[in-house]
């Protein structure tokens, strides 16, 4: 199911005065509240969920049979195991939940509303589309139009664009956001599930896939049974045909039933699984869900976030280029530095202040008498210094073609503002000069720096056959410098992502929006590739719990953490790589098992068919059947931790194939089986006819 990507409704205009307590009160009927619905499901059908799948059915036939039978202990035991396997299940499937747990905590606070022409203090669950709210330093409660004022928005961990973005009359701030400075009267035009925040808590809540651990066992148990099936259908006809009652068939199909199945497998994976957590923890890197071990393993396409994942989530000062003749770097930023303001809630000032500081760029020789801070109306900010000597200067900061209008720019000058703006740099003029006359001096571009490994980590990752391309929100531009820094080359995808795409079209997708992530790493999967999506914001959620391997950062938000399968806790992103190697060293393991248990299932099945006709009756009974399923299948869990060598590309289960290989496997071990028997069977006769002569 796949939730469309729909605009914020709009309402009705509403009134200054706002909505009135029973407008309100009818539209809270219509639209619900402003909060995350989840569906109910009650705790005891969400167990016996568990109890419906191909292994739990063979251990229930087998319980069934054996309680028919009297077998009591034998159905204990194996009732037992059984009761494990759910109650992990079922413990696995509640730490899933927490991601929509957290996203739902995000729209519980209280706003100022405007209500019967008063304003309250109303929490914003009770909002609605229509009501009029004030915007200030908080999270942005619902989706907003902005009526009147002006806010700094950090939309970081919802869109992925990495500069704060000024919201002007008109503009929508989605809910979630957070509200860096200024304060907006704004109305409410989407609420709840229909918000950009509450669509990506729906995609988290219906975002599944198959995990390789599911398919894995129900290959094995499909091919098992139809081996089984087989023999057990000519054994009960053979027993049939020489006169068997049916009091000793019934023994005989439950030791068949027993020697199919793998009981062991699934506790196999969970042990494999147990000791690569172990092992990635000493590492920093933590799973959430122990079957994303498994699952790298598998990983041929790692779809990775830009801001805060590819690169650092930091607004610093990227470039600095002074176009008046006897000004340098310095002078730019120290006169910069004038007119930006102290209390660190600009992130553009606090990136021109501390890289002025860090360039011991400054004027200790000039004073700010006045200074006016960024006004997104007129896009600038301006201050007014004394010298030491008492003259003024007047300082200008804000958009170019702003500042253009008072110092005008040469044509060197517009073609360098152009340069940087096709680079998806974020470009300020500055100009200073006495009251009345001030002159352009320079340009200050800001950028989100590559990491310091991510180059590294992708030229390692295309080593080991994983193919990484970059999904932001973030402009087209800014994406593709940030690719080229990071080694990631191919052409860019700059807005709607097509219907059918695969993994070697675009090497970046750029403007995507959380359903377009979710929808890409749909479509990569439906190609039939294994993804792995990295992220670390609220917009990376839904893809994060869709994707095979969801991979939140170190400073990724809760809800990106609760929606991934592993954590990294390290800065840096080594411990993807580190992820793939333990997951394919946790899949050699597995499968060594799981060959191993496809030849003693296949040798055993053959040799009940073929002792019964060698001898007239059941070679092995279920108590000992069960016996030997705990000397067998639990012993060989070992295996789990031999030492192996993690492949160099990745891996991918293929039963079909294991099952061949396992039959030339499995010969070897029927014939020494059917050896051991013929010969004890021979000796036996031999020693019943040399007693019967004696006697004669």
């Amino acid at each position: 199911m796949d939730v469309p990507l729909v605009e914020p409704a709009i309402t009705a205009a509403s009134t200054p005065s706002g909505l009135s307590s029973a407008e309100a009160s009818r539209r809270l009927l219509n639209f619900g509240p402003n909060r995350v619905v989840e569906e109910r499901v009650q705790p005891l059908a969400r167990v016996m969920a568990h109890f419906w799948a191909p292994v739990p059915w063979m251990l229930e036939a087998t319980i069934a049979l054996q309680v028919t039978i009297g077998e009591r202990l034998e159905a204990l035991m194996i009732a037992t195991l059984l009761l494990l396997n759910v109650g992990l299940g079922v413990f696995q499937e509640n730490r899933a939940n927490a991601a929509l747990a957290l996203l739902k905590q995000r729209l519980v606070l209280k706003v100022q509303v405007k209500r019967d022409g008063a304003w309250v203090e109303a929490p914003a669950a009770d909002l609605v589309p229509g009501d009029i709210v004030q915007a200030s330093l908080s999270v942005v409660p619902a989706d907003l139009r902005i009526i009147a004022g002006t806010v700094l928005l950090d939309q970081s961990m919802l869109t992925g664009e990495s500069i704060p973005a000024e919201a002007e009359p008109g503009k929508i701030a989605y809910a979630g956001a957070l509200v860096r400075r200024g304060e907006a009267t704004a109305e409410v035009v989407a609420t709840g599930a229909r918000t950009y925040f509450g669509r990506a808590a729906e995609l988290v809540r219906i975002a599944h896939v198959e995990s390789s651990e599911q398919q894995a066992v129900l290959g094995v148990v499909r091919n098992l049974t139809i081996v089984n099936f087989a023999i057990v259908i000519g054994m009960v006809a053979y027993a049939h045909a020489i006169g068997m009652s049916t009091t000793r068939i019934i023994p005989l199909v439950l030791t068949a039933l027993l020697s199919a199945v793998p009981v062991a497998l699934p506790a196999t994976f969970t042990l494999a699984a147990t000791l690569g957590a172990k092992a990635l923890a000493l590492k920093g890197v933590l799973l959430t869900r122990l079957s994303a071990l498994h699952e790298a393993a598998m990983i041929d396409v790692l779809c990775a976030d830009k801001t805060g994942t590819l690169t650092a989530n930091e607004l610093i000062v990227s470039a600095v280029l002074p176009v008046k003749e006897g000004w340098s770097e310095e002078d730019v930023l120290a006169v910069a530095a004038l007119a930006s303001s102290t209390d660190g809630q600009d992130p553009i000032d606090a990136a021109i202040r501390s890289t002025a500081q860090r360039q011991n760029a400054s004027h200790r020789r000039l004073e700010v008498l006045r200074f006016t801070p960024f006004d997104p109306a007129v896009k600038m900010a301006e201050a007014v210094a004394i010298n030491g000597d008492g003259g003024k200067i007047h300082v200008i900061k804000g958009a170019p073609a702003v500042v253009g209008t008072i110092a005008p720019m040469n044509p060197e000058t517009a073609a360098k503002v152009e340069v940087l703006s096709a680079a998806g740099s974020r470009t300020l003029g500055v100009a200073c000069g006495p009251p009345g006359s001030p002159v352009f001096i320079g340009l200050i571009a800001f950028g989100d720096p590559p990491r310091a490994d991510s180059r590294a980590l992708l030229a390692e990752l295309e080593a080991l056959g994983v193919r990484t391309v970059m999904v932001t929100g973030d402009a087209a531009a800014t994406a593709a410098t940030v690719a080229r820094a990071v080694g990631l080359e191919g052409p860019v995808c700059p807005g709607k992502i097509p219907e059918t795409v695969g993994p070697d079209e675009f090497a970046v997708y750029a403007g995507v929006f959380p359903e377009e992530k979710f929808r890409l790493v749909k479509a990569f999967q439906q190609c039939g590739h294994a993804v792995g999506m990295c992220g670390d914001g609220a917009n990376d959620a839904p893809a994060l719990r869709q994707a095979q391997m969801g991979i939140a950062v170190s400073t990724a938000t809760d809800v990106a953490k609760a929606a991934a399968g592993i954590v990294l806790t390290q800065p840096g992103l080594g411990g993807i790589v580190t992820s793939i190697k333990e997951g394919r060293t946790a899949f050699q393991r597995v499968l060594t098992y799981t060959l191993s248990i496809l030849v003693n299932k296949c040798a055993t099945l053959v040799v009940l068919g073929a002792g019964l006709v060698m001898t007239g009756h059941a070679v092995l009974t279920p108590l000992l059947q069960a016996i030997s399923m705990l000397a067998g299948d639990f012993v060989t869990m070992s295996r789990a931790a031999d030492r192996v060598t993690p492949s160099p590309r990745p891996n991918a289960w293929r039963i079909h194939n294991l099952t061949l290989a396992a039959i030339p496997l499995g010969l070897f071990k029927l014939c020494y089986y059917v050896s051991v028997l013929a010969a004890g069977w021979f000796a036996l006769a031999w020693a019943r006819w040399r007693c019967g002569r004696s006697l004669s």
